[in-house]
C-alpha cells in the first residue's frame, strides 16, 4: 500500500499562497535559530575590548596616527643609539648629546602631531629639519635609520588632510535645470554653455 499526499492548491485559481515549510535545522536568512527575523538592535552587546578598539579606531582616524607612529620610532632610534656601547658608536662627546637631544625633539614633535592635528604642518616640517640636522650630529642619523624614519613620518604629518565632509547634492549645474521636465536655461559649464 502507497500512500500519496494530497495535491498542492494551485496559487493562480485560488488566490492563496502555500504555506512554507521549512526542513528542521535550516533557516531563512536574516533569521535567528527561532526564525525571529534579527536586527541590529538585537546584537549582542559588545565586550569592553571591542568597543575600546572601535572608540581607538574612530581616533585614530582623525589625526595623522602612522606619520606620528614613524616619528616616534625615528626619534626613538636617534635618541637610543648614542647609548649603545662604545664599539658600536661613531661619535662620542657633544654628538651624543646633539643626538639625544635631537631624539627628544622628534619624539616631542610625534606627540604633537597626535595631540594637536592642526599644528602637523609645523611637527611636520620641524620632525623633518631635526631628522636631517641628525646625519651629521648623531651617528649618522641614528644609521640612516632613524633619519629616514623621521623624515618620512615628518612628510606624511605634512601631507595629512582630515576628511571632508560629504559632498551637497545639486549646486550651481543643477540650480540652471527645471524640475518638471521641460528645458530650462543652460548651465554654464566651464567658459562655455551645455
Amino acid at each position: 500500500m502507497t500512500t500519496t499526499d494530497p495535491p498542492a492548491p494551485d496559487t493562480e485559481t485560488t488566490g492563496t499562497a502555500t504555506p512554507r515549510t521549512e526542513t528542521p535545522g535550516t533557516k531563512a536568512p536574516g533569521t535567528d535559530a527561532c526564525g525571529i527575523e534579527a536586527t541590529e538592535d538585537d546584537a549582542p552587546p559588545l565586550s569592553a575590548v571591542a568597543r575600546g578598539r572601535r572608540s581607538f579606531r574612530r581616533w585614530r582616524r582623525t589625526r595623522p596616527f602612522w606619520a606620528a607612529l614613524w616619528i616616534a620610532l625615528g626619534g626613538f632610534v636617534i635618541f637610543f643609539l648614542p647609548m649603545a656601547p662604545l664599539g658600536r658608536i661613531l661619535q662620542v662627546g657633544v654628538g651624543g648629546i646633539a643626538g639625544m637631544a635631537g631624539g627628544v625633539v622628534i619624539m616631542a614633535m610625534a606627540l604633537l602631531v597626535l595631540a594637536l592635528p592642526s599644528q602637523r604642518h609645523t611637527a611636520g616640517t620641524i620632525a623633518v629639519i631635526a631628522g636631517v640636522a641628525s646625519f651629521p650630529l648623531s651617528n649618522l642619523g641614528g644609521l640612516f635609520i632613524g633619519m629616514a624614519l623621521s623624515v618620512l613620518g615628518g612628510a606624511m604629518a605634512f601631507g595629512w588632510l582630515p576628511e571632508k565632509p560629504a559632498k551637497r547634492r545639486g549646486g550651481l549645474l543643477r540650480r540652471g535645470r527645471a524640475t518638471d521636465g521641460t528645458p530650462g536655461s543652460p548651465a554654464s559649464v566651464g567658459s562655455g554653455s551645455a
